[in-house]
């Protein structure tokens, strides 16, 4: 095996004087002899000023850091993209795929035994996970831990579901601007990602139980000293890895661990997205996310996390109650304790590992559920063919069987200049239909699907909708809001063939979303639809535009997915 300064020389014709020009440059740093024979340990450095909830990444590097060299290795730090939710246009989703392959990329074209990992915000951990499992090099994720809470008021707040409720309450007129800009200096209180179970908690958590990352490294804080030590106990981790050739992601990426993955998803109260970003790794492999076995698991595996938004609690108390091997242990009839971890352990190892319960409240039994179903519930019908989504464990009990109007917004844009307009006819009954915001209508596939409750209808009280879209919403939101319809409008989708005034079923009980119109009608405007051209587009919008694939499939680039199993 070809280890260390050996590896992935540069190609000059002769390899001796490749491995000697490489060492003549890199000395240039003041690395000895001694230090350059040891085994060489990459750790992506994902640090921007644009990325607050990295902004503990240089702290966690020189922790990580330490801990490779106290095991014998050499650490090498490179910079990759660093993606945040809030500053890219026009939405994180849409430079996904670009920082996987950057960070593949860079993971192959350069010299080390094994990386680390650090990621956070939202996409960045999914691509991330998407690069190890394409990638040769043994691989750990180093999550980049949650913020801490604020408060306002004596209430206590946290990003950003809190953001949702309070920004909700000053469309609805119950608090004004001055207040609201005060409170928006309260919501983010340090550096980290979300303290609710969004997106990035979701996906740390994820990459923890299916064994890429260490234990309780999915909840630590950002800024506690266990998030510090974490990241020594990584760099130590990741020489191991680098000394025993593995293994690498892909050989952990098993059916097993995307199953355990799965049910941790649904007890989690976990975000819809980690659905797409789970179908996006799968493909990665040469596998298809089996959203049948998702909903199959939703029904067994209760919500048991108490977190927002879904529950009442923050990610500080889900850690201080045991995280992530504190809740194995009540899934350990549905998990399959064999799975390996990066840490040489199983799930089982790990679960055995946890001591005694503590606590009741933020990780609660079986028997005594948060929700008595998982987060996520799988719908089709004839208004998704290849199905689409709710996190019902956020949802409006009374509006999961409900039947009514569809108000249709051809896209986000019109959404926006519409959804106020007085001289509309919106009713609280009635359900709003946002399309042409998946992955190639918006373009990006934005989390535009949790669609605000109409201005006059909040200042009446109105807080919940059916809401339906062929884009995203974030973890962090809630309500009746159906999410990734397959395909989408801009695919020749259904979708694309509503009308202002068709009526619309949803039953989420019997997992259906349907256009209630005549089989005849309906294929009469299947038919008329027309054909979407690509957009013409130069550079990487050019070539998302061409290759992104359908939210089943992951959102990824089709060129980038592995050849099928068998």
């Amino acid at each position: 095996m070809t280890r260390g300064l050996r590896r992935k020389l540069t190609s000059y014709g002769d390899q001796e004087f490749s491995l000697f020009l490489r060492k003549a440059f890199i000395k240039a740093m003041g690395f000895s002899d001694d230090a350059l024979d040891r085994p060489i340990i990459g750790i992506a450095n994902t640090y921007s000023d644009y990325n607050p909830c990295h902004g503990n990444v240089p702290q966690l590097i020189e922790a990580a850091k330490r801990g490779v060299m106290l095991a014998g290795g050499l650490p090498m730090v490179f910079p990759t993209m660093s993606i945040h939710e809030s500053f890219a246009s026009p939405t994180s989703m849409y430079l996904r795929n670009l920082m996987a392959m950057e960070t593949e990329e860079m993971v192959r074209a350069q010299p080390m035994d094994a990386v680390i990992l650090i990621g956070g915000c939202d996409k960045t951990i999914p691509a991330q996970m998407m690069a190890a499992a394409s990638s040769e090099v043994p691989a750990i994720i180093l999550p980049t831990g949650p913020m801490a809470t604020g408060s306002h008021k004596g209430e206590r707040l946290g990003a950003c579901t809190d953001c949702r409720r309070i920004w909700g309450k000053f469309r609805a007129g119950e608090i004004d601007e001055e207040e609201v800009g005060l409170i928006n200096g309260r919501l983010v209180s340090s550096v980290g990602t979300c303290t609710v179970m969004g997106t990035a908690s979701t996906m740390a958590c994820l990459a923890e139980a299916m064994g890429l990352a260490l234990p309780m490294s999915g909840s630590a804080p950002a800024t506690s000293a266990e998030r510090f030590r974490l990241a020594e106990e990584t760099g130590c981790t990741a020489v191991g890895l680098a000394e025993a050739d593995g293994p690498v992601a892909a050989d952990l990426m098993t059916p097993q661990a995307f199953r355990n993955g799965l049910a941790v998803l649904q007890a989690l109260g976990g975000s819809t997205n980690g659905v797409v970003h789970l179908a996006a790794i799968a493909g990665r492999l040469g596998r298809r996310l089996d959203l049948a076995e998702l909903d199959a698991i939703g029904r067994k595996v209760p919500v048991l996390v108490d977190l927002k938004p879904s529950g009442v609690a923050y990610m500080g108390e889900f850690h201080e109650a045991g995280g992530v091997p504190r809740l194995l242990t009540e899934l350990n009839d549905v998990l399959d304790r064999t799975a390996r971890t990066v840490s040489g352990q199983t799930i089982g190892d790990v679960i055995d590992a946890v001591p005694p319960r503590h606590e009741e409240a933020i990780i609660r039994r079986r028997d005594d559920p948060v929700a008595p179903a998982g987060a996520i519930a799988v719908l089709a019908g004839n208004l998704a063919p290849r199905g689409a989504v709710i996190k019902h464990s956020a949802a409006s009990e009374e509006l999961q069987v409900h039947e009514g109007r569809a108000i249709v917004f051809d896209s986000v844009e019109d959404m926006a200049l519409r959804l106020d307009d007085d001289a509309i006819d919106i009713g609280a009954e009635d359900v709003l239909v946002l399309r042409n915001a998946g992955p190639r209508g918006a373009p990006g596939m934005p989390e535009a699907g949790y669609i605000p409750i109409p201005r006059r209808l909040a200042r009446k009280g109105v807080k919940d909708m059916v809401r339906i879209s062929d884009a995203r919403m974030s973890g962090t939101a809630f309500g009746t809001v159906i999410l990734h319809v397959t395909p989408e409008a801009a695919d020749g989708g259904p979708l694309a063939i509503v009308r202002t005034g068709d009526r619309i079923r949803l039953d989420v009980p019997a997992r259906r979303l349907d256009l209630m119109i005549a089989d005849d009608e309906f294929a009469r405007r299947i038919k008329s639809l027309p054909k979407v051209p690509p957009s013409g587009s130069r550079g990487y919008a050019g070539l998302y535009d061409r290759h992104v694939l359908q939210a089943d499939e992951g959102v990824d680039f089709d060129f980038l997915r592995a050849e099928r199993d068998g």
